[in-house]
């Protein structure tokens, strides 16, 4: 998604930030790096998110702190309910997601065995 959307509005990205590379988090994204570590702090519940976001305020301001904590959250429930009602992966995102998945090395993560193979 974050690939298309970047196409879409012609902005550039690296996904490789997706995998908490620094630099690819600091390209075409405005507070990337601290948006990528707060994230990340976030999702791993790690000792180091009061301090990620106070990184974040004191670089982006509070209403990027607040936007970024919901949009957080809100990922979190979708996929939540994704994995709990079985949305089925079609064919085409099966096929632009196998590209990204390698890309990522997703299959990495020891939660890649509790997916379907597409």
């Amino acid at each position: 998604m974050l690939r298309v959307s970047a196409l879409y509005n012609e902005t550039e990205v690296d996904l490789r930030a997706v995998n908490g590379d620094a630099k690819g988090a600091a390209v075409g994204v405005e507070f990337g790096p601290e948006l990528m570590l707060f994230a990340e702090s976030l999702a791993s519940r790690d000792e180091d998110l009061e301090r990620r976001r106070q990184a974040l305020l004191n670089a982006a301001g509070p209403a990027v702190l607040v936007d970024a904590a919901g949009v957080a959250a809100n990922f979190q429930r979708m996929v939540r309910i994704a994995d709990a009602i079985g949305i089925p992966v079609d064919d085409r995102s099966g096929e632009m997601g196998r590209h990204v998945r390698a890309e990522l090395d997703l299959e990495r993560f020891p939660s890649a065995a509790n997916s379907v193979s597409v």
